[in-house]
């Protein structure tokens, strides 16, 4: 049978309720799975009405009422949220709960083992924090809470190119002392592990340096010498397959170019820029180190453009065909 997929909708003031529209609407909708929406049928209705799209919506009491077809999207909805009082754009603390607690309903479905993968559109997180869930940064966060995950990691990936992160919501500065070689050593393991079991092979990783030049022999910075080149060293007596420390201007191009499966980046934006120069329109994100697959768009809620039929839904599309290959390890 095909797998079942949950759909978080995301903050309702966003663009999530419209790229979902966009992306299940069309007449060549996504069919390689049974989807459900967690979400709210009238701000997805809302989206319809903006965007154009049209087609039937049902709401389901329970996830066993799902039907495998495509002649309508499907949705769950675990709260009743007011979408009459929804200014589009704005943050909000009503918005930010519903955003959780629709994600924290997908979340129940998988540890169930009702669903097989979770899909999710993008929150925000000073909505997030308004609604007073100050420890509940974004999705990972939520994910380690809910499911007791000792270590999570976060993967890019889009055409050509995979980055995983040593760190991703951190200071620039504490993502610098973050980089400690036991530290490194977990994240790069867990990244070998989770890469492997989604597609069946060992993977090359390729380790990026800290410092401009890789440090040019401690001249620019000491981490590469102290921390990250042993490490890398020790995931090697190991018995993974990782290369470096290598400097960052150069270990994405050889990675695009085929040289490596996927690179270890140091802090976020090292790794995201890299993704989103490549291919931003295609870029998604998996989190590593959870007991169930889940992938997501890789941008956020884009209340600049909310309600105005712009947001480009590639993405989503992308994050649930990916979501499928790896039920079938096999990496996009």
């Amino acid at each position: 049978m095909k797998p079942v997929l949950a759909l978080t909708m995301g903050d309702p003031a966003g663009v999530g309720a419209e790229i979902i529209v966009k992306t299940l609407a069309r007449s060549n909708a996504f069919n390689k799975a049974r989807l459900v929406v967690i979400g709210s049928k009238a701000c997805l209705q809302q989206a319809m009405q903006q965007t154009g799209c049209a087609t039937q919506i049902d709401v389901i009491s329970d996830i066993h009422e799902l039907s495998d077809s495509s002649r309508a999207i499907q949705v769950l909805e675990p709260i009743a949220f007011d979408a009459a009082a929804l200014t589009m754009g704005q943050v909000s603390a009503a918005c930010g709960d519903a955003a959780v607690q629709y994600f924290e309903a997908a979340v129940t479905l998988a540890q169930q083992g009702e669903i097989q993968a979770v899909v999710t559109c993008p929150i925000n997180k000073e909505a997030v924090h308004a609604a007073g869930y100050h420890g509940d940064i974004g999705h990972q966060e939520i994910l380690a809470r809910m499911t007791g995950a000792e270590l999570t990691g976060t993967l890019l990936m889009t055409t050509g190119l995979k980055v995983a992160h040593l760190s991703t919501h951190k200071s620039l500065a504490e993502a610098v002392r973050y980089v400690k070689k036991p530290v490194l050593v977990e994240k790069i393991s867990l990244t070998s592990a989770c890469l492997e079991r989604w597609s069946g092979k060992q993977p090359h990783i390729a380790v990026s340096a800290l410092n401009p030049h890789g440090g040019e022999g401690g001249m620019l910075g000491s981490e590469e010498i102290e921390e990250i080149a042993p490490a890398v060293e020790a995931c090697n007596r190991m018995g993974l397959n990782v290369s470096g420390p290598f400097p960052a201007d150069s270990i994405f191009y050889r990675a695009i170019d085929g040289e490596f499966d996927a690179v270890f980046a140091l802090y976020h934006d090292q790794g995201h820029i890299a993704i989103k120069v490549h291919n931003f329109e295609d870029s998604i994100t998996a989190t590593m180190g959870i007991p169930f697959i889940r992938t997501s768009v890789d941008h956020g809620t884009a209340f600049d453009i909310a309600g105005q039929n712009k947001a480009n839904a590639n993405g989503l599309s992308r994050a649930l065909e990916a979501a499928v290959q790896m039920l079938g390890h096999e990496l996009p």
